[in-house]
C-alpha cells in the first residue's frame, strides 16, 4: 500500500522521533486541545478521549492524511498523576511514587477518512526505593520532565529514578511504536523502501 501523508496530532518531538524512527515521513501539528477539559472517571478512559480528541480535531484540517493522536496517562490506585503544574506538586508526585510501581497507559487513535480508531497500551514503571529527597529536589530542579506524566522520563536524567519497566519501553517513552505499526499493517501498510 502507497503511504498517505501521516500527520502526528501533536507537538512531542519524542513522539515524532519515535514514528520517523521506524521510517515513516510525519509532520507534527499541535491539536490546540485543552487536555483539562476533558474528564473521565476512569484513567483508561481519560486517556482515550483526549487521543481521540487531539486526532479528531487535527483530522479536521487534515483530511486526506492519515493522523494519529495520543496521551499518555500515569495511575496508581485510581489516582491519575498528570503533569505536575508546579516544583512543589512535582516534588510531592515524585516522593508519592517513589518505592511503587504505577502503570502508563499510553491511548493512541488514528483517524482515516473520517473514521476513528482507538487502543491503547500498558506498561508497568517502579521507581526506585532508594531515591531521596535531594535526587528528587534535584530531578526537579533540572526541569526535565516537566511536561511529562507522572512528572518523571525513563531516558535521559530520569534512569537515576526508575528501577524498573515491564512492557513496552517506547510507550514509557511516549507512544507504543510496536502497536502503531501492528495498526498500520492490518491496513495493508508495509515496510518503506529506504530512501
Amino acid at each position: 500500500m502507497a503511504f498517505q501523508q501521516v500527520v502526528l496530532a501533536s507537538g512531542s518531538r519524542w513522539r515524532r522521533e519515535l514514528l520517523m524512527s521506524t521510517g515513516i515521513a510525519v509532520c507534527a501539528v499541535e491539536s490546540g486541545v485543552d487536555e483539562a477539559a476533558i474528564t473521565a472517571d476512569d484513567p483508561v478512559a481519560l486517556a482515550r478521549g483526549r487521543a481521540r480528541a487531539k486526532a479528531e480535531r487535527v483530522a479536521r484540517e487534515h483530511r486526506d492524511a492519515l493522523v494519529i493522536g495520543a496521551d499518555q496517562v500515569v495511575h496508581l490506585d485510581g489516582c491519575v498523576f498528570g503533569k505536575p503544574p508546579d516544583p512543589d506538586a512535582h516534588m510531592a508526585m515524585l516522593q508519592s511514587l517513589r518505592g511503587r510501581a504505577h502503570v502508563l497507559t499510553t491511548a493512541v487513535c488514528v483517524v482515516v477518512d473520517g473514521v476513528s480508531e482507538t487502543f491503547e497500551e500498558h506498561s508497568r514503571v517502579r521507581v526506585r526505593a532508594d531515591v531521596t529527597d535531594a535526587e528528587i529536589r534535584a530531578y526537579v530542579a533540572s526541569g526535565e520532565a516537566r511536561g511529562c506524566a507522572g512528572g518523571y522520563m525513563v531516558e535521559r536524567r530520569g534512569a537515576w529514578l526508575v528501577e524498573h519497566v515491564d512492557g513496552d519501553w517506547n510507550n514509557v517513552i511516549g507512544l507504543p511504536i510496536r502497536a502503531v505499526v501492528t495498526h498500520l499493517r492490518a491496513r495493508g501498510w508495509r515496510l518503506p523502501e529506504a530512501p
